[in-house]
Formats: C-alpha cells, sequence, structure tokens
C-alpha cells in the first residue's frame, strides 16, 4: 500500500487538474459567448465595472457582459488619476478578480497601451487573456496615457499604432479572445486621421474597432459609414465626456454594435456616497439619507452571503464542539 501521504498528494493533483481544467472551460464559454454576442443590427450594452462590488451587481441586474474600466479601476484600487500610473501588474490582478466573480459573464477588459512596447503587448495579452478576460481594449496614446475624454492626449505613430495590434493578435491563444483597437486621434489630429488608423487597424486583424471620443453624431456617422459593417464598431458613452449621449436604436442606427457606460456606476456611486457622508458630517447620523440605502439584508445576499449560509448550514455538523474549560 502507498503511503496516506502519497494518495493525498494523487488526490490533491487530480483535484487541482480538475479545477484548471473548469477554468480553461469556463473561459472559453466566456470567449465564445462574447463573439456571439456581437451582431449586426443590434447593440451590445456594456455596463462599466471596477471592484467586485460592482461585478457583483452587474450580475444582479443580469448584464450579458461587463468592461472593465481602466479609469473606475484605478480610482478604486489605487485611488489615483487614469493616467498612466497603474502597472501591468495592478491590472492582471484585477482582471483576474473581476473575471473570476463574473462567472460565466465576459469581462472586456481596459488594456491601456499594452503597458510598453511590443514585447510588453505580447505579454499583456497573453496575461488578460489567462486571467480570464474575454477581449483586451489596446490604444495608440503615448505612454503615460490618459482618459480618452481628458484633454492633452498624444497618440504615436500610425505605424507603431497597427504593429501593436498585430502582435496582440498573433499572440493570443485563441481567435476567441477579442482584440479591440482604440485610436485617440480624433481629438488632437482628426478625424480623418483617426479612421485611417481604424483601417489600419482592421488590416491588423483587430477583432473590434473603437474610435474614441467622437464630438458629433455626424463623426460618429461618418464612423459608421467608413467600416460599414466590415468590423464591429464599439462607441464610448461617457456622461460629460465629448461623445454625445443618445438613444439605444439611435447607435444602431449609426453603425455601431458595442456600447461601453464606464463610467455611469461610478459616477452614480460618487454622488451618493459624497452624499451619505455630507450627511453624516453635517448632522452626526446617517437618518437624512436612510431612504436611499440599499437594503442591508438583500445587499449581503447580492454580495454572496447565501453561498456562506449554505456552506453553514451543510457543514455546521462537522464543526468542533467548543471547548469547556475544567
Amino acid at each position: 500500500l502507498r503511503h496516506a501521504s502519497e494518495r493525498g498528494a494523487e488526490k490533491r493533483s487530480k483535484g487541482a487538474s480538475f479545477g484548471c481544467t473548469c477554468q480553461r472551460r469556463k473561459a472559453t464559454i466566456k470567449k465564445m459567448t462574447l463573439r456571439r454576442l456581437i451582431r449586426p443590427n443590434e447593440l451590445l450594452c456594456v455596463p462599466g465595472v471596477f471592484d467586485g462590488m460592482s461585478v457583483r451587481i452587474a450580475s444582479k441586474v443580469g448584464a450579458p457582459a461587463l468592461y472593465m474600466t481602466g479609469y473606475g479601476t484605478v480610482a478604486s484600487h489605487l485611488g489615483l488619476p487614469d493616467a498612466g500610473l497603474a502597472s501591468y501588474g495592478d491590472m492582471v490582478e484585477r482582471v483576474r478578480v473581476l473575471s473570476s466573480l463574473a462567472g460565466e459573464v465576459p469581462l472586456i477588459a481596459d488594456g491601456d497601451t499594452g503597458y510598453g512596447g511590443l514585447l510588453n503587448v505580447a505579454h499583456a495579452t497573453r496575461g488578460y487573456e489567462a486571467a480570464g478576460a474575454a477581449a483586451i481594449q489596446l490604444e495608440d496614446q503615448e505612454f503615460p496615457k490618459k482618459c480618452g475624454h481628458t484633454p492633452s492626449r498624444k497618440v504615436v505613430s500610425r505605424e507603431a499604432a497597427a504593429a501593436k495590434i498585430r502582435v496582440a493578435v498573433d499572440a493570443r491563444a485563441s481567435d476567441d479572445f477579442l482584440i479591440i483597437a482604440r485610436t485617440d486621434a480624433r481629438t488632437n489630429y482628426g478625424l480623418d486621421e483617426a479612421l485611417r488608423r481604424g483601417e489600419a487597424f482592421a488590416e491588423a486583424g483587430a477583432d473590434v474597432l473603437f474610435i474614441e471620443a467622437p464630438e458629433t453624431e455626424a463623426d460618429m456617422e461618418r464612423i459608421g459609414d467608413a467600416f460599414g459593417g466590415d468590423v464591429p464598431l464599439l462607441v464610448n458613452v461617457v456622461e460629460g465626456g465629448k461623445t454625445p449621449v443618445l438613444p439605444r436604436q439611435r447607435y444602431v442606427d449609426l453603425g455601431y454594435q458595442i456600447a461601453i457606460f464606464p463610467a455611469t456606476a461610478f459616477l452614480a456611486a460618487g454622488k451618493a456616497i459624497e452624499a451619505a457622508y455630507a450627511a453624516i458630517r453635517d448632522t452626526g447620523s446617517s437618518a437624512p439619507v436612510t431612504d436611499d440605502l440599499a437594503d442591508f439584508m438583500a445587499f449581503s445576499k447580492t454580495m454572496g452571503f447565501d453561498d456562506i449560509w449554505a456552506f453553514e448550514r451543510k457543514y455546521a455538523h462537522l464543526e468542533a464542539p467548543p471547548t469547556t474549560s475544567k
């Protein structure tokens, strides 16, 4: 007979292998799901998530896909502006956590500029895919990058930007892991240059084009006309940003298949949190905002306490009885 430790090690190894297989299967399902969700003449509306709470709430309301916003994630995780200050290590760990919480809901993850040169882009693409994302978004800004609806953004050359997309396409393990190519050229270099970059990204193999910060519906119509359904288009809906906030059907009519809403949730949360803190400061009580708060027990269930309570009921009989002192 083998030693018990050997049998235990084999069992753990099989368990680990099974767990890894399940994780790979779940990641494959999520990537395939995202590709299937992008359809002509329809708009996939994707809310922005930035921490565990936002992922759980988005899942509760039935979001079909999630977008890990760079702005929100850097702000919530590090308390810093979205200005190229977060590292690849900071962000890939967030991808891993948020993707795990999302279950089978696909996660689109902001990969900034790829965190460096072409080798870094390849590493980031593989890392985001391994961490469970269904897509990575890569942009053409110079480092350090900035939020796409803030001023003073500069871009690298068109050739350098297209090279990053080509490397990302070649680096991914599965063709179902989508490469979303973003250009920030519109603001300082004009829409014509942004469209030329979109063409270069499509030729490099991008699965989705993201022409950032069109400023009018006319801009958006030109973008839709330029690509004519050849490659899916993504619109970035930032309340208070540069791009018009429009009804769903209008985005479809303009030629878009994906709309991300990266800021909506953290702007809503920021306003509510500030009001709550101000009430406590001014009155010494939370009573003025009680009616605006989520129900505590319902919120606890959203955060996963049902699973904890079920676990405790199932295994309560295995808990060691409390010791009594003599």
